[in-house]
């Protein structure tokens, strides 16, 4: 991936501050009900990471953690509310929000939960029907 560096992020109000560093091991956008309903937006942006690349800098202590399923852990800031980033365990990576790291260059390569999409994206990039068969999925493609 050609992103390799620093890259810093907050919570919205700045009591929480991390980093990651190195390259995601992929980006692109998670079209699924959860992050739907967890973002309040239509489709969620999305850079994962091997967990040892991200960093904890200021206001560990202020990290809240709510799991629905097994499969994600997310996190926020106590203080604001503001949203951080997602653990997934049973996949291995952890899931830092496209927008908490302003430096990063987003360049996504595959949607997820497609199945599930309320925005239709016309971008030529994978749609996968649910997660590629690596991470688990059925890695059944669908049509733009």
């Amino acid at each position: 991936m050609a992103n390799e560096g620093l890259y810093k992020g907050s919570c919205f109000c700045g009591e929480v501050q991390f980093e990651v560093t190195g390259a995601p091991v992929a980006m692109g956008y998670c079209h699924c009900s959860s992050c739907r309903h967890w973002s309040a937006g239509p489709v969620n942006a999305f850079s994962l990471w091997q967990p040892q690349a991200l960093r904890v800098t200021r206001g560990a202590s202020n990290i809240g953690t709510f799991n629905k399923t097994p499969i994600s852990y997310r996190k926020w800031c106590t203080k604001c509310g503001g949203h951080l980033f997602t653990d997934h365990p049973t996949l291995g990576v952890v899931d830092v929000y496209a927008a908490m790291l302003p430096e990063l260059q987003f360049e996504p390569g595959v949607h997820v939960h497609y199945q599930e999409t309320v925005l239709r994206i016309h971008d030529g990039k994978p749609k996968m029907k649910d997660m590629p068969a690596q991470m688990g999925g059925s890695g059944v493609t669908l049509a733009e």
